[in-house]
């Protein structure tokens, strides 16, 4: 059975259950506003991530199709839109965690404050507790015009690798564009010299809102024991916040798709994880998250056979361990 063995391994290992529960199934799509989008790094306005949660909230979005198919509830979270939401919160399509109207221009100075960067933290450990009880897999989604300039710049940070390397293309820049990208993560790294031994610090030198959400969602997640399906390159990127903050959440960790985005292939490496899917999706949204909620329905069919697999003497020894809240 290949990856799908070992798949179904590491699901008994993070529910510390033989036989995992898969099918109560949440993704939650975290929302924030960059001030780098000043920069010009996207080919979108950056009111389009307004627009974008309004249709989350009507049903409308490609995630709202997928995580119907796969038989997923979706909860749309707003950490930092720059727009009135309100309508949205009171009506109870959208949740309100909102930070402040956006970051700040991470190519100036530091995109939010420590203390900011720790409400946001916090704000996803919080909403990962609500959800715990009723939930046996949490994806994760993201909106944000900006984000991969964001993502870039925390991935180049904590791998340590050439912004050249790591920055893609977003939503479909040109090559002109492309290379003043680079030149604004190469400019953001220079002027805040975030330190990359300490997670809070990236995420306040050059990460988002939403992003600092993720982080939290998957530190609460993995405190709970929960699998956490990693949706992609800016998801990825709160996963190298989140291991650098506690290293033991990576073993709560499935990255469900290799994101056609320039250098997602060397955080997954970082992570030592290797993507499920890898169908060169570039949406976000947490649609590699749904689309791989069905083969994690298959651990029941693969489970059995971890009692007679080689892997089960390795299995049990691993099947009783905990992680503990991370001091913030």
């Amino acid at each position: 059975m290949g990856r799908l063995l070992d798949l179904a391994v590491d699901l008994a290992v993070m529910t510390a259950s033989l036989n995992p529960p898969v099918l109560r199934r949440n993704i939650v799509v975290m929302a924030g506003d960059h001030g780098v989008t000043r920069q010009g790094v996207s080919q979108y306005p950056a009111d389009v991530t307004a627009q974008m949660v309004r249709n989350f909230a009507a049903g409308g979005a490609a995630i709202n199709a997928v995580a119907r198919t796969a038989g997923s509830d979706l909860v749309v979270v707003d950490m930092g839109v720059n727009a009135d939401l309100g309508d949205l919160v009171a009506s109870g399509a959208v949740l309100d965690r909102r930070i402040a109207a956006g970051t700040a221009d991470f190519s100036l100075g530091p995109a939010m404050s420590s203390d900011q960067a720790r409400a946001c933290i916090e704000a996803g450990i919080c909403v990962a507790a609500d959800l715990a009880p009723a939930t046996d897999l949490l994806g994760t989604g993201e909106m944000g015009i900006g984000n991969t300039t964001s993502s870039a710049a925390i991935a180049a940070s904590i791998t340590g690798l050439p912004p050249a390397d790591i920055t893609g293309r977003g939503t479909g820049i040109d090559a002109d564009r492309l290379r003043h990208k680079i030149s604004v993560v190469e400019r953001s790294l220079a002027v805040n010299d975030p330190d990359p031994k300490d997670g809070l610090d990236v995420l306040a030198k050059v990460g988002g809102f939403e992003i600092g959400g993720l982080t939290g969602l998957i530190l609460g997640s993995a405190a709970r024991q929960r699998p956490i399906l990693v949706d992609g390159y800016i998801a990825t990127a709160a996963a190298l916040i989140a291991t650098t903050i506690a290293p033991a959440a990576a073993d709560y960790l499935i990255l469900v798709h290799s994101s056609a985005e320039a250098g997602h292939a060397a955080m997954c490496d970082h992570l030592r994880k290797k993507p499920l899917l890898d169908l060169d999706l570039r949406l976000g949204e947490g649609t590699g998250a749904a689309l791989a909620m069905p083969l994690l329905r298959l651990q029941h069919e693969c489970s059995p056979m971890c009692t007679h697999s080689p892997t089960r003497a390795s299995t049990d020894q691993r099947i009783n361990q905990t992680i503990d809240y991370p001091a913030l």
